[in-house]
């Protein structure tokens, strides 16, 4: 029996790209804005694009809000992609409407000032393929074993989380500033790059979180 994984819809993410990248990972996964569905799940998604206050109402509408944070703190795997990483945390520079605040600290918008190494300016939204570097807490979490440091993945962002302990910083991109890319504490993990549109490595990052999701879930 798999594990039981959903992808909780906050009507503000490629939902199609997500639900195919863990179909290519071995799962089945149902797509949800039901708190009963996400309570009974073994593990789960949180993706997002757009604008953070979008996904939060839309979170908050569906009275998702409480339900996502229990389910953070009961111990299954949560995977936050992108913006569903965004939301995990305190606030945002982007809205006026409260993060989830299952991580401590902020979301910044990117300078636009930012230049690279030979002086060009760099482009405010982040668009483009990044190389990632692990932090120890990043290399061991089972969601990113096998994943080499340095890999490239892709990002689609103009705002950048600002994690307020540095152990829940799992991966950082350089992109004119030092640019959070994943977090990880315990069974909550984010990544601010699209690992549905990073190719193979982006896909091993599904394979592995259906395989702790199966682990978890004791299958």
């Amino acid at each position: 029996m798999p594990a039981r994984i959903v992808i909780i819809n906050t009507r503000a993410a490629n939902i199609h790209s997500v639900a195919k990248a863990l179909a290519k990972a071995g799962a089945h996964a149902e797509v949800t804005s039901d708190p009963a569905a996400l309570a009974g799940a073994d593990a789960a998604v949180l993706p997002g694009v757009g604008a953070s206050d979008a996904a939060l109402r839309a979170i908050d509408a569906a009275g998702l809000r409480e339900p996502v944070r229990r389910f953070a703190a009961s111990g299954r795997p949560l995977l936050c992609v992108c913006l569903g990483m965004q939301v995990l945390f305190e606030g945002s520079d982007e809205g006026s409407l409260s993060g989830l605040g299952i991580l401590k600290g902020g979301v910044k918008l990117l300078p636009s000032d930012m230049r690279d190494v030979s002086g060009n300016r760099l482009k405010v939204p982040h668009m483009g393929w990044n190389s990632v570097t692990f932090s120890p807490q990043g290399r061991n979490h089972p969601v990113f074993e096998g994943i080499p440091d340095g890999s490239y993945f892709y990002f689609v962002h103009s705002y950048y989380c600002v994690p307020a302990d540095e152990s829940d910083r799992a991966g950082t991109a350089s992109y004119g500033v030092e640019v959070c890319a994943a977090v990880a504490r315990g069974n909550i993990v984010g990544t601010q790059f699209h690992p549905e549109k990073s190719g193979d490595i982006g896909l091993q990052i599904y394979r592995n979180f259906v395989r702790y999701a199966e682990k978890a879930a004791g299958k």
